[in-house]
This record gives structure tokens, C-alpha cells and sequence, in this order.
């Protein structure tokens, strides 16, 4: 039986990379270090935390307007390879 996806190290893009440092990594550390990210950075909207306020570097990745966190998996995913 295949491993777990989210336990398989995948190759980070350059703008990736800018926010949640080098690569490889599995896709649950990937996860865990955007959310990091935006934790430290304060971008959850603060009436609504499930909203994702992206700053420049962020939005590099997941584009600039605010996005869903369930959304922004998706967005980040593409950052993958």
C-alpha cells in the first residue's frame, strides 16, 4: 500500500519557499508552517478567522484577496510538485 500523500516530502516553489522557508517537506508540515505563517502575522480577519487576509508574501502565493482557509489549501497545493 502507497504512504500517506500528506506524509510524502514535495518540492516547494521559490515563492513557497519565501514564506515558509526551504523545501522538500511533507504537505502536513507545508500546512502547518503556512498556518504558522499567518498565526505570527496576525492574518486572520478578525471577525472571522475561517478569512485569510493575505500580505504580500502570502498573497505571492495564494493571490491578494482574502481567501477561505479552505480555499487557501487548494491555492497552496498548486505551490507543490
Amino acid at each position: 500500500m502507497a504512504g500517506n500523500a500528506l506524509q510524502k516530502p514535495v518540492n516547494l516553489s521559490g515563492d513557497l519557499e519565501a514564506v515558509i522557508g526551504k523545501g522538500p517537506m511533507t504537505r502536513a508540515q507545508v500546512t502547518s508552517k503556512v498556518w504558522e505563517y499567518i498565526k505570527a502575522n496576525g492574518l486572520q480577519d478578525s471577525k472571522d478567522k475561517r478569512q485569510i487576509n493575505p500580505d504580500a508574501k502570502l498573497g505571492a502565493v495564494i493571490g491578494n484577496s482574502q481567501i477561505s482557509m479552505f480555499k487557501m489549501t487548494a491555492a497552496v497545493s498548486k505551490h507543490l510538485s
